[in-house]
Formats: structure tokens, C-alpha cells, sequence
């Protein structure tokens, strides 16, 4: 079928009949190369025929080939309108399942936060006592750890008057080995006092002996 189209194509758009006679005899020739016999039975009314035939054959695939792109238009103009359809189907049955999961979710959502609601009351009231008992027993161990310091700082009064008395009984005796020894050391000191004294009174005695004339 392609080739007698493009044939008739050839024909339909030939300027004048030498070139149409050209294109029938180029047809013939390959007619021939293909049947061997039918040069022998060939004749100008057969070729005058087998163009006609031909032009027919063509004007009736023309038309096959119009009508089918007429039904195939039409078909897709069915199925453009049947996709549509179930375009339109498939959206509102999705729009509908859409819903339907928008309100599952939602009560599930719903029914997630009760829960966690409840369970956050429950983790408070425990957390509650457990704040409570903690701090029942830092007060019991508070109220301990004053009475330990307590005593300890008891302890440390009773070791620190006893400290106290030590160094006043330490201190009066060291007072009074000091007051021992500046009154040694006044008496030493009268002593050499009263030796460079009459050493030196002996000096100007001696010093006068010596000047004074006999």
C-alpha cells in the first residue's frame, strides 16, 4: 500500500503528462523487474487501464485510510472522554478517601492525646509523691546533719575554751619566766653598770695621779 500511495502522490503532483508517462513507465519497469511475463502481455490500453485501476485503488485507500483516521478520531475523543470520566471518578473517590482518613486520623489524634493527657497526670501524681518523699527525707537528713554540726560545733567550743585556758596557764608562765629574766638581766645589767663605773671612776682617778703635780 505504501507504494502505490507514493505512486499516486507522484501522479497527482506531475506538471504535465510527459512527466506522468515518466512515472507510469517507471512503475511498469518495476512491474517488470518483478513479473518477468507481464511485458509480453502489457499494451497501451493495459497501461491506460492499470492507471485507472491504480488511480482507484488509490481514491480508495485515500478513503480507507480517512475513514480510519475519522473512527480513530472518534475513538479518542471516547476514550479522552471515558479517561475523564474516570478522572473525574478516581478525584471524588479520592477526595472521599481523603476525608475518610482526614477524620481516622483525626480521632486517632484525638484518642493519642487523651492517652498522653492521662499518662502525663499519672507521670505528674508521681512524680508529685516522689517530689514529696524526697523532700521529707532531705528534711530528715538536714534535721541530722544540723544535729551532727551542732555537736560538732559544741565539740569544738569545749576544745576551744579548753585551748583558751591552756594559753592563759602557757602565757602567765611565760609572763612569768619573762619577768624572771628582766630581772636577771636588770641585775646583770647593774652589775656591769657598776663595774664600768668604777672602772671608769678608777681611769680619772688614775688619770689625775698622773696629771696632779708631786
Amino acid at each position: 500500500m505504501p507504494s502505490v500511495i507514493d505512486l499516486y502522490e507522484r501522479l497527482a503532483t506531475a506538471p504535465d503528462d510527459k512527466t506522468r508517462a515518466k512515472i507510469i513507465a517507471e512503475a511498469f519497469e518495476a512491474l517488470e523487474e518483478r513479473y518477468p511475463n507481464l511485458g509480453d502481455m502489457a499494451t497501451r490500453r493495459d497501461l491506460r487501464e492499470t492507471e485507472l485501476k491504480l488511480l482507484r485503488e488509490i481514491e480508495q485507500v485515500r478513503k480507507e485510510i480517512e475513514q480510519i483516521r475519522a473512527e480513530l478520531r472518534v475513538e479518542i475523543e471516547q476514550v479522552r472522554a471515558d479517561l475523564t470520566k474516570e478522572i473525574g471518578q478516581v478525584r471524588a473517590g479520592l477526595k472521599v478517601e481523603i476525608e475518610q482518613v482526614r477524620t481516622d486520623l483525626t480521632k486517632e489524634i484525638e484518642k493519642v492525646r487523651a492517652d498522653l493527657t492521662k499518662e502525663i497526670e499519672q507521670v505528674r501524681a508521681d512524680l508529685t509523691k516522689e517530689i514529696e518523699q524526697v523532700r521529707a527525707d532531705l528534711k530528715v537528713e538536714i534535721e541530722q546533719v544540723r544535729t551532727d554540726l551542732t555537736k560538732e560545733i559544741e565539740n569544738l567550743r569545749l576544745e576551744t575554751e579548753k585551748v583558751r585556758s591552756e594559753l592563759k596557764v602557757e602565757i602567765a608562765r611565760l609572763r612569768v619566766d619573762l619577768n624572771s629574766d628582766i630581772s636577771r638581766a636588770q641585775l646583770t645589767w647593774l652589775k656591769w653598770s657598776f663595774l664600768f663605773w668604777i672602772s671608769q671612776f678608777g681611769a680619772i682617778l688614775l688619770l689625775l695621779w698622773r696629771v696632779w703635780p708631786k
